[in-house]
């Protein structure tokens, strides 16, 4: 492959080092009083990464609110969470600002997630490059191919499970294209929608892994246990949109061609661009 195209999940990891700090209170401050906690440790996941993965190119890939069309299909999706702590609401836009800065494109369109920009964007490069997904989100694990990879972020810098069409089934005992079949028996509580009924996750482990599909699922009804054949018939309704709201959209309109995500690798205008932003300490350890 010529090039290798890191799609960042910037939300995922700007929610992450906010969190990874503010819990001892150290909200970092700019010259003008903004916190910049989770700013400082985005650039931190990202400049690790860069240096873990080398890619040519990068996107940086945000949600633009909270209001999409899985909110417009089942308006209590993610609906349990809370509303983002004041120190980090500034952090929304200057991180954006931030990631401009260092020559990064960034990546939103409204009534979508990240998600659907990443898997759009992916399927757009996949066939002629290779594309890596960081992220924490285990739910990009779907966009798997032959030329996606996905990093998912452990605890700590610098840590990462990444997964590939090789290592995939050893990893996880199941295909991507698995993984929204699987959300929609299992649901997902964190995302906030209920799948099946009574169908927890090892049962809907175990019926993907039997059956491969949804579709041959239901057809073979009958030969399940009573038990699972009454939850699954009762809840038919909730199983179609629980897979249809944990399918990442791959077709969303999206603008970004491969030399607007060319990325330049001069350490020494990091350095500087991290001293105007008031991340001198950040700037000494490239």
């Amino acid at each position: 492959m010529a090039n290798k195209i890191m799609l960042v999940d910037g939300m995922a990891l700007l929610f992450r080092g906010f969190f990874a700090t503010s819990f001892r209170g150290n909200f970092m401050r700019n010259a003008d009083g903004v916190p910049t906690n989770g700013v400082y440790q985005f650039l931190r996941y990202f400049l690790d990464a860069a240096a873990a993965f080398e890619p040519s190119h990068v996107i940086c890939c945000w949600d633009m609110g909270s209001k999409t069309f899985r909110t417009e299909m089942y308006d209590s999706y993610k609906g349990n969470r809370e509303a983002p702590p004041e120190e980090l609401i500034p952090q929304f836009d200057h991180v954006k600002l931030v990631a401009e800065s260092l020559g990064l494109v960034n990546i939103g369109l409204a009534n979508y997630e990240a998600d659907d920009c990443i898997g759009t964007l992916a399927a757009v490069f996949a066939p002629e490059h290779e594309v890596i997904v960081l992220t924490g989100d285990q739910d990009m694990l779907q966009l798997v191919s032959e030329n996606v990879h996905v990093a998912i972020m452990k605890k700590g810098i610098g840590n990462y499970d990444v997964y590939n069409q090789d290592n995939f089934f050893e990893k996880k005992g199941l295909l991507p294209e698995q993984i929204v079949d699987l959300k929609g028996l299992m649901g997902d509580s964190s995302d906030n929608y209920p799948g099946v009924k009574g169908i927890g996750e090892k049962t809907a482990f175990k019926l993907m892994q039997e059956y491969g599909t949804i579709e041959k699922l239901l057809e073979q009804l009958e030969e399940l246990p009573k038990g699972i054949q009454t939850k699954i018939s009762a809840d038919l309704d909730n199983l179609h949109m629980s897979r249809d709201l944990a399918r990442i959209r791959c077709d969303v309109d999206i603008q970004c061609t491969l030399d607007d995500a060319a990325w330049e690798h001069d350490l020494e205008i990091i350095k500087e661009k991290l001293m105007e932003l008031q991340f001198g300490n950040l700037a000494s350890r490239i």
